[in-house]
């Protein structure tokens, strides 16, 4: 089922070439041209999205995401108004399924998606061409795009291959070290495997481009965190220090040193690395890469995120005193930085992919005072300010203090907008209302009875991340009532939500998944 892309490629190669070349080509005007992103919200927009892609004899790419994620807020801010980006989508169906619309979560279920943001390549036959990482920064993704369109087999096939000692090209093992492993859901591996997996790719390509080699490797490390898989040598162990001593290295390997640095840590720790030699080199490595202007301001503060969580490797996860056991210098560069970050951004998708993550990188350094008031003040400026109220409801939660953390997750949940985000807030309110106030009953009884009725009135919200949300709210209140002390108000429930389920279609999967939302998980 393979597919070969054919149309008017040289052009196109052409202009993304030129695009790397010339980083000054970057983003488009506001007024300019634009991505043509077609909306789906059912089977039958997706079935004419193949079909014009079938038609055109273009490859389809579908972007799952939401309002006030903030990872897709960062590729709208810096993949999606690119210019060589917009130019390259003319080559390609754009499809954005936005995870609120009435039947996105269904189509989640079909195209086995959960976390937001998912970018998936089809070829015109529907087969999955590759998945496409959301984490690397915009002109890597824009590689990775073009090796995908380029190259026409789906990479399970190309997976295949290489687990079989088979020849590839360099740009299908580029295909493997950039695929998205994180969003895959289970479509190539299951996730015991993947350490192990990533291991023997990497060997494989032991003679192969050196920085595709070490993706590999370097993904394996993160996957394995610890003991649960590989087991680095030396040799593994210098590569990995001479990635970190070389900033030209360190920049292409941005995206995993800087999401991935502890799990680094503790796998290669484990394995009998230096922790303090490797825990210098990885802070210096993150201080350059947090300086570099080339970087996005998410990129950035995603590195300086990173050096945090390796200063806190040794404390207690839940240590009251971070902030005192953090070095005074570090501390300083995060306040300046996030300072910076809140004067200079006014793009409002930035401002929520980069001061949700300031805030949250300021509450990690113990930073709390600094982290509310960079939220509060920046409320009135988020398209989307529930998702703030919920990181403020966290803060207050984290500190003890119970009753502002539950006067912010209730805002959050009133605030937030669309039904599949209404239940995932909603989800949260509940869960903060049963850990933090257990005996207030006829509360938790009334908001978990409102999800219920919004959940019958959302046509898809026994499918994928709403299900889970309600699935959430369903073992919430089991363990509430794990002592029989509400079962009076449990069986209120239930009988409301079997007048939900009785409504759905017998042979719809979304029957099963209502009716057991409430039933007790069996014990082992």
């Amino acid at each position: 089922m393979s597919f070969r892309f054919r149309l008017n490629h040289g052009a196109a190669a052409a202009l993304l070439a030129m695009s790397l070349a010339h980083p000054a080509i970057a983003a488009s005007s506001a007024t300019g041209p634009s991505v043509a992103w077609q909306a789906a919200a059912g089977d039958a927009d997706i079935e004419r999205a193949f079909a014009q892609a079938r038609s055109e004899k273009k490859p389809l790419l579908l972007y799952w995401g939401a309002k006030w994620c903030p990872p897709c807020n960062q590729l709208k801010a810096t993949l999606f108004n690119r210019q060589d980006f917009i130019e390259r989508s003319r080559a390609f169906v754009a499809v954005n399924i936005d995870g609120d619309l009435p039947g996105a979560q269904k189509l989640g279920t079909r195209f086995k998606v959960r976390g937001y943001p998912t970018m998936i390549l089809f070829n015109t036959d529907g087969a999955e061409l590759t998945r496409l990482p959301g984490e690397v920064d915009a002109a890597q993704v824009m590689q990775v795009l073009q090796v995908g369109m380029a190259g026409g087999r789906p990479v399970k096939a190309v997976l295949a291959d290489a687990r079989a000692g088979k020849p590839l090209s360099a740009n299908e093992w580029r295909l493997l070290a950039f695929y998205s492993w994180e969003t895959d859901e289970q479509q190539l591996v299951p996730p015991a495997e993947l350490p192990g997996m990533l291991t023997q790719l990497a060997v494989a390509n032991a003679s192969g481009e050196p920085a595709t080699t070490t993706r590999l490797w370097l993904k394996a490390l993160a996957a394995s965190n610890e003991s649960k898989g590989l087991k680095p040598d030396a040799a593994v162990r210098d590569r990995v220090m001479a990635v970190l001593a070389d900033p030209a290295s360190a920049r292409v390997q941005m995206d995993v040193l800087v999401n991935s640095a502890p799990d680094i840590v503790n796998t290669m720790v484990a394995a009998g690395a230096d922790k303090k030699a490797l825990l210098a080199a990885f802070d210096s490595a993150l201080q350059k890469l947090q300086a570099d202007t080339t970087l996005s301001r998410a990129d950035r503060i995603t590195a300086l995120g990173a050096r945090v969580e390796l200063a806190r490797l040794d404390l207690p996860k839940d240590a009251a005193q971070v902030q005192a056991q953090m070095p005074a210098a570090l501390l300083t560069s995060l306040r300046e930085h996030a300072a910076r970050d809140d004067r200079e951004i006014t793009d409002g998708y930035e401002r929520q992919a980069v001061i949700t993550s300031d805030a949250y990188v300021l509450g990690q350094a113990g930073l709390w005072a600094e982290s509310d008031a960079l939220l509060k003040a920046s409320l009135s400026k988020s398209h989307s300010p529930y998702y703030l109220m919920s990181q403020l409801g966290g803060n207050a939660k984290k500190q003890g203090r119970k009753d502002e953390a539950l006067k912010w997750y209730e805002e959050a949940f009133n605030k937030s907008e669309g039904p599949a985000t209404r239940l995932q807030w909603g989800s949260s309110y509940l869960t903060a209302l049963v850990d933090l106030a257990p005996a207030e009953a006829a509360r938790i009884e009334k908001a978990a009875a409102q999800l219920l009725t919004e959940a019958g009135q959302d046509r898809g919200a026994f499918y994928e991340r709403s299900a889970r949300s309600l699935q959430r709210v369903g073992a919430k209140l089991n363990s509430w009532n794990q002592d029989g002390k509400h079962a009076a108000a449990l069986k209120r429930l239930q009988a409301q939500l079997d007048g939900v389920c009785a409504k759905l279609d017998g042979k719809d999967a979304q029957r099963a998944t209502c009716e057991a939302v409430l039933k007790p998980a069996k014990k082992g």
